[in-house]
């Protein structure tokens, strides 16, 4: 005969089961009130621990790294918690943190000597954490993370190397990746006299990207000497969704903390109006996503891809809430949301959500070699869950909770 102790564990398990479900269908069907978006972030954000226990395990590795991906996944969550102030969300960041930063703020994993502006993008959610829970080692590590931007090897310009290993080359990716902590580092020192630098990273980054369509190309070389670099540009062959996404979002960040006096303003502010309705003359209009090549369309393999669909719908968002992007773009945003909850957020068997179609990753040169091509971008891996998708959509549901 069955424990009743069991009977009531099972009983529990299925009414919890039946919760999660319930609470996936209802967020799938429709958000139009700020709460609802805020629901749809915290059911994504439960799906998300329900995935990967532990965050640094959002992006399938095997072993806690420091990288991008759990950090901006922990911005997300501490994001949330400021939102909710349900301390799950900030528990989870805690957590993440406690294992990372050592008591004298030591990075686990992290080297300074590799000049990888992906490593950097860490130090937004430390200024973040140490903002709601101070601790000296957050400090130290934010202080360690500003100190690799002063050693960071630059172009003749003066934008930042992606990393020590792609010399002379920029990256749409490291503007979000290094810029966006530079820029939050300033304000939170503060540090006014890195602004003028920080504006100059997108400035020289689109007079060498820019295309005529207004979008960019992935990437530049200045010593215009990597197999992928046009000899005469510099620049790779196409526009990569994601790239965009990580541009668009990072001057977002930016012009948030950004003086509202700083000269270059109107500028970086100009580059975004001309991205995003660049991105718009490309959007798929049934759906209001875009492909993984945004300007390709419905060429041979191109395929609707969801993390730079979450990444514009976030910059969408919070360009409007900053009034740098007209109102028009918050009411785009929403339907964006609409379009990833109808083709691109499956409900699962457990309740939980999976948000589906993401390109798992993508680069230039490395070896493998990635030629930057669009028969290249188009085979790259496609997968489920990716961080670099999960964490923009918790965001841009956070940004249209506001409004």
């Amino acid at each position: 005969m069955a424990s009743p102790y069991n009977c009531m564990g099972i009983k529990r398990s299925i009414v919890v089961s039946l919760t999660l479900i319930i609470a996936a269908v209802i967020v799938l069907t429709g958000c139009s009130q700020p709460d609802e978006y805020l629901q749809l972030a915290r059911q994504i954000a439960r799906s998300e621990m329900t995935h990967h226990p532990e965050m640094w395990q959002c992006d399938g590795v095997k072993k806690p790294k420091w990288e991008y991906t759990p950090t901006l996944m922990a911005r997300a969550f501490l994001e949330l918690y400021q939102a909710t102030g349900d301390t799950t969300y900030l528990g989870h960041a805690q957590r993440f943190a406690d294992l990372f930063i050592g008591e004298d703020g030591t990075i686990l994993t992290y080297k300074m000597s590799l000049m990888n502006m992906d490593r950097v993008q860490g130090g937004n959610f430390l200024i973040l954490l140490n903002d709601i829970n101070p601790q000296p080692q957050y400090v130290t590590a934010i202080e360690t993370l500003r100190e690799q931007l002063r050693q960071q090897p630059r172009t003749a310009e003066g934008g930042f190397w992606h990393k020590q290993v792609y010399a002379h080359q920029m990256w749409l990716d490291g503007l979000f990746t290094g810029t966006t902590f530079y820029a939050r580092y300033a304000a939170w020192k503060p540090e006014p006299e890195a602004w003028s630098d920080i504006a100059n990273q997108f400035v020289v980054v689109d007079k060498h990207t820019g295309k005529p369509n207004g979008l960019n190309h992935h990437g530049w070389d200045e010593s215009r000497q990597m197999a992928w670099a046009d000899s005469v540009t510099g620049c790779s062959a196409e526009t990569w969704g994601r790239a965009e996404g990580w541009y668009v979002m990072a001057l977002c960040d930016v012009l948030e903390l950004m003086p509202a006096d700083q000269p270059e303003r109107a500028e970086l502010t100009a580059i975004l109006r001309r991205v995003m309705d660049a991105l718009l003359a490309v959007q798929d209009k049934p759906t209001h996503l875009w492909y993984q090549v945004p300007d390709k369309g419905t060429a041979v393999g191109n395929y609707l891809e969801s993390t730079c669909s979450a990444m514009y719908a976030y910059a969408m968002a919070k360009g409007t809430r900053l009034g740098v992007l007209p109102d028009t773009y918050r009411d785009e945003a929403k339907q964006v949301i609409e379009g990833l909850k109808a083709h691109k957020l499956r409900a699962d068997k457990d309740g939980t959500l999976s948000l589906i179609d993401c390109c798992a990753v993508a680069g230039l040169g490395g070896n493998p070699f990635r030629d930057g091509t669009y028969e290249y971008y188009i085979h790259e891996r496609i997968c489920s869950d990716d961080p670099k998708g999960v964490a923009p959509l918790i965001l841009a549901c956070i940004e249209l909770s506001k409004y």
